[in-house]
């Protein structure tokens, strides 16, 4: 096919010959009949076979399946235990820059008592904006023992208070109603 021929067709301005001559049994050899007769011959009574019966299923075989994991991964916790209390860290900060030793030792899981009498008062809200930040984000408890000085409890370690003034009774740190 020349150029023109190309491009009409492209553009659908004419019919490409070599599609029409597809359905043509006279261009590819014969339709699909043809084949089905010259490939099976067809038999009379009980082994009768229909021209368009050349198709022979394979029996279905049905594997069984296994679980990849046969524990489960995870499991639910109802009650979480209390752990045992080996030590509590004590912090006396000087400076604002010294919040990271208090976020280490409290993300080991040890109750830190932080004493804030050394500092100004500016450095001392924000060290305790960033311990409620800290207590919150680990899911612990943080109590006022004083004025300047902050018990931070992490989730395994429980503390009880006498007296009723702390946060069981709803006036903790955190409500200053």
């Amino acid at each position: 096919m020349g150029f023109l021929k190309d491009a009409s067709v492209y553009l659908g301005l004419r019919d490409d010959e070599r599609e029409l001559a597809y359905d043509n049994p006279r261009h590819n050899g014969g339709g699909h009949a043809d084949r089905l007769s010259r490939a099976a011959p067809v038999m009379h009574g009980a082994n009768a076979v229909s021209l368009h019966d050349d198709y022979d299923p394979e029996p279905m075989h049905h594997a069984e399946v296994t679980p990849l994991r046969t524990t489960p991964v995870a499991q639910v916790v109802d009650d979480v235990e209390v752990a045992a209390v080996n030590r509590i860290t004590t912090i006396h900060p000087k400076t604002y820059n010294d919040a990271r030793n208090i976020g280490e030792a409290f993300r080991e899981g040890t109750p830190v008592i932080m004493n804030l009498t050394d500092l100004d008062d500016a450095d001392a809200k924000r060290l305790v904006d960033f311990a409620a930040g800290l207590v919150f984000g680990l899911q612990g408890a943080i109590e006022r023992v004083t004025n300047k000085v902050f018990l931070l409890s992490p989730s395994t370690v429980e503390i009880t208070t006498e007296g009723g003034d702390g946060a069981k009774d709803g006036r903790g740190l955190f409500n200053q109603s």
